[in-house]
């Protein structure tokens, strides 16, 4: 390809003799035609444009740094033009020290470069049946009106190929290639044009002409103003048609037209808008049973007998807690957490093992049907064999490309941009790199768990707990919710910190990585982010499902961190609360946050730029002007909206055992997002290139490795973190003989029974709190159920019974849900293929008549120039036997 582009596309690239060859673009004044997309001419289209400053009217740089910028740029420009893109240059209106650049690609350029880049266009419309679906009467409800955006029609298309030029569907020269892929094409020779040499190295691309400040901005031309239709009759007003029936929140119950997105900003920018619909369409289903799930909870909860237990003053509140810290904690009373424990039966019932099982089932269902909706567009968007015949590869690596090796398959001599031995380093030291922010990411998060174990120590001291005490407020404002409440918040700012690092971080791994194509580049870069956001984000939820108050010791023996710092303790029913509470922190507020600044940073950014310019409302302004003053997209696009949707999904489905309305609020801000994403789009951002993407990338692994783990997740969040199993085993088995001593199968008794007895005699020293025991009591119950002999047993504090009986139920329920979910997922994986049959038919039928009607013209060619050559033979032959005139 590398070759390709060198010898037959750019013939003249970066040969520049001297100044005086140099070409130029044309200079022309402003037409006052606000919405014209076209040159000075009215006839040729504006394809791209670039801003730059005026090299002679800058005053921050250096006179000779200001020569070789504008040699840089004379030079680039001069080079685009020796490739047939044809220059015009105006100057701005607002900023005299602006120049734009407006670049027009003519028909031969456009042919030339689609058939290097394996563009596919239209050979003939699509006369295949389609079947309406049996919900076609129902989604029509909620489709955009098609007399306002009508559908797009259908073709059958081919890789466009010069010597097929006759076989294609040309109506008209001017409206063959649609903007976007105009656009596309132009940006495809704008990264490959060069602009310098140094050292016999090339330098090239518009990209490292943005980042040196050559140019300030490179961008495709929005077609119309988003708030009304253009004034050009030759322009569709696409904009403005998506902002009204898309992006506008009107439309927040509404379908999204997918074409249209796709036709205006491309197959990258459609694939995504699609997944994003498609995956909160299926939220729906799960934030239903979800919230049946919590209302079940919130029904049963009065009948929770625990709890009850818990509340009871002859119960709960004769039940003294040993002290949950060392010397300056005291004994507590059990009613204190009678609130919490009502909380707690509304998520810890069992509703939420139905529903945590139904959450296993319903990530296949959605990842599988989403397969087959992926295969479908990948018809309809013509990208089933995209990534075989139009993935370029990437000018930064072309640059790189100073080896040569043979190349096992053609045999033949290929430029790598690195030896075999230079790959391993590079591979060893982006791995090290990984590893050690990952190292990073669990030190903060360690440094969170010391702050838990220290400020609990200030609270318990600070908050006052008598036994006696009756204010309400220490009902709610307990010393373990105010640490888990502040941990978190603290915890919540630390994500949002590190996040802005970590991106940085990855950034410069993958450049150092230099991967070959712009798709091995995102899916590199996807799966580090992501390895740095699911430590970043879901560490302190793994700490507090599965290490919380699971290996504390008991009250005369307890562990140590660092020494120093004595282990947390779960409340009496479990870390299942404080894990229900970090997550709607960390949700919610992400959320929030996230909603926040995608909204105001855009908006804000463009009423800054705009109250700059003070003469703005005063003169009429061209469309290219007021794009540049919108906010550039960014290089990586559409990547932080999928991390941002993908880490939503892992909260969803990972740790949904404990928190049913996670769901819900996932779709609630789903369907948010997907109106702000557009607004931002269409009003905020310049338009972005055009790309082409056949599937959701590197994100599809990813999900499918979230699903695998939420299983397993969930069965321990039930299992280790709920009270469920030890709750089912008491009932079934210690709550009657021989274990218990009630005659029918009860939860009576369960409280009094799963709390440990301490003597506070055998208090060490280290651990014996300063305040003094109240009453004749010499004993204290354990804050965790840690089921241990009571004193003055033979095996006093060692583990009981009960305790076995309950660690083997938790293995074989996490035994038997696991196998039950994934026999389940199997048999729907199988069930449902990737791609339907119907699918798989028009994929097949397109292929046949494509090479059919190929083959047919190229037949009818042949056959038409042998009529000509039999005709001339047939006339000669005539000729030479007709017997001569006397």
């Amino acid at each position: 390809l590398v070759l390709e582009l060198n010898q037959v596309v750019i013939p003249t690239y970066g040969t520049v003799p001297d100044q005086q060859n140099l070409h130029t673009p044309e200079w022309v004044d402003f037409d006052d035609k606000p919405d014209s997309l076209f040159f000075s001419d009215g006839q040729r289209r504006i394809d791209f444009v670039l801003v730059y400053e005026d090299e002679s009217k800058k005053m921050t740089h250096k006179r000779s740094d200001r020569k070789k910028q504008k040699r840089k740029r004379q030079v680039y420009e001069s080079n685009l033009i020796n490739n047939g893109l044809q220059l015009e240059a105006t100057r701005s209106v607002l900023d005299e020290k602006l120049i734009f650049v407006k670049v027009h690609a003519p028909w031969e350029v456009l042919c030339t470069y689609a058939e290097v880049m394996h563009i596919k266009l239209p050979l003939q419309h699509n006369d295949l049946k389609t079947h309406d679906s049996a919900f076609n009467w129902f989604s029509r409800l909620f489709r955009v009106d098609e007399s306002i955006i009508k559908p797009e029609q259908e073709f059958f298309t081919a890789p466009f190929q010069m010597e097929h030029f006759s076989n294609f569907y040309i109506q008209n020269k001017d409206t063959f290639f649609n903007p976007a892929t105009r656009s596309r094409i132009v940006h495809f020779i704008l990264s490959r044009v060069e602009y310098a040499t140094k050292n016999n190295v090339k330098k090239f691309g518009i990209t490292k002409l943005l980042d040196t400040g050559i140019y300030k901005a490179a961008f495709p031309l929005h077609d119309s103003n988003f708030k009304h239709l253009s004034t050009d009759p030759n322009c569709p007003s696409e904009r403005y048609l998506l902002y009204r029936e898309w992006a506008h929140p009107k439309n927040i119950f509404k379908l999204q037209p997918l074409d249209f997105i796709r036709k205006y900003y491309g197959e990258k920018i459609g694939i995504y808008f699609a997944w994003l619909g498609f995956y909160t369409n299926m939220l729906t289903v799960a934030a239903v049973v979800g919230v049946g799930c919590f209302l079940y909870g919130c029904l049963t909860k009065d009948d929770c007998t625990w709890s009850q237990e818990v509340c009871d003053p002859s119960i709960g509140g004769n039940i003294i807690m040993c002290p949950q810290c060392d010397k300056v904690c005291t004994y507590w009373n059990l009613t204190i957490t009678c609130e919490s424990s009502k909380k707690l039966c509304i998520f810890d019932s069992f509703g939420t093992l139905v529903f945590a099982v139904f959450m296993g089932i319903w990530v296949t269902l959605f990842l599988e049907f989403w397969k087959r909706r992926q295969a479908e567009l990948e018809y309809e968007w013509d990208t089933v064999e995209y990534l075989e015949q139009e993935e370029q590869v990437r000018p930064e690596y072309e640059a790189r490309c100073t080896h040569v090796v043979m190349n096992e398959i053609t045999q033949e001599e290929e430029h790598v941009p690195y030896t075999a031995c230079g790959k391993c380093i590079r591979m060893t030291f982006c791995t090290s790199a990984i590893f050690f922010w990952i190292l990073l990411i669990i030190a903060s998060v360690i440094g969170i768990i010391v702050y838990r174990l220290s400020v609990f120590l200030v609270f318990s001291a600070t908050l006052s707990q008598h036994i006696s005490g009756t204010e309400v407020f220490r009902k709610y404002l307990t010393p373990q919710t105010a640490t888990s409440v502040t941990a978190s918040l603290i915890s919540f700012v630390v994500i949002m910190i590190l996040n802005i690092i970590y991106e940085k971080v990855a950034i410069l791994i993958t450049d150092f990585e230099l991967p070959r194509t712009q798709t091995d580049y995102e899916n590199s870069l996807t799966t580090k982010m992501f390895l740095f956001q699911f430590v970043n984000y879901y560490s302190s939820c793994f700490y507090i499902a599965f290490f919380k108050g699971k290996f504390v010791g008991h009250p005369g023996n307890p562990v140590y961190w660092l020494g120093k710092y004595r282990n947390e303790e779960c409340d009496p029913g479990g870390c299942l609360l404080e894990l229900t509470t970090q997550l709607a922190i960390i949700v919610g507020g992400k959320a929030i946050w996230n909603n926040i600044q995608e909204v105001l940073l855009p908006l804000v950014k463009n009423l800054i730029g705009r109250s700059s310019a003070a003469a703005r409302s005063e003169k009429v302004v061209p469309r290219w002007e007021e794009d540049y003053h919108l906010q550039p997209i960014g290089r990586l696009g559409l990547f932080y909206e999928y991390l941002e949707m993908v880490i939503q999904f892992g909260f969803v489905t990972l740790f949904v055992a404990s928190f049913p309305l996670a769901p819900l609020l996932a779709l609630i801000n789903n369907m948010l997002e997907i109106r702000l994403d557009a607004w931002k789009l269409t009003t905020q951002f310049r338009r972005m290139v055009p790309q082409k993407a056949q599937d959701i990338g590197a994100w599809q692994p990813i999900l499918q490795g979230i699903a695998i783990l939420a299983v397993v997740t969930n069965a321990m969040i039930i299992a280790f973190t709920s009270d469920m199993i030890p709750r089912l085993v008491y009932y079934w088995s210690f709550s009657v003989p021989p274990y218990g001593s009630h005659s029918n199968h009860t939860m009576k008794g369960y409280i009094n029974s799963t709390l440990s007895v301490f003597s506070i005699s055998d208090f060490k020293n280290a651990s014996k709190p300063f305040s003094p025991w109240f009453g004749n009591q010499t004993t204290c119950r354990q804050v965790y159920r840690d089921l241990r002999y009571p004193p003055g047993h033979q095996n006093q504090y060692e583990h009981n019974i009960y305790y076995w009986h309950v660690i083997a139920a938790k293995l074989a329920f996490i035994i038997v849900m696991e196998h039950v979910i994934y026999f389940v997922k199997f048999i729907i994986s199988y069930v449902i293929p990737d791609v339907s049959q119907e699918t798989k038919s028009k994929v097949k039928r397109e292929k046949y008549l494509t090479q059919k009607l190929l083959h047919e013209n190229d037949l009818k060619v042949v056959k038409k120039n042998m009529d000509k050559i039999d005709d001339k033979i047939t006339k000669g032959a005539d000729s030479t036997f007709q017997p001569k005139a006397e």
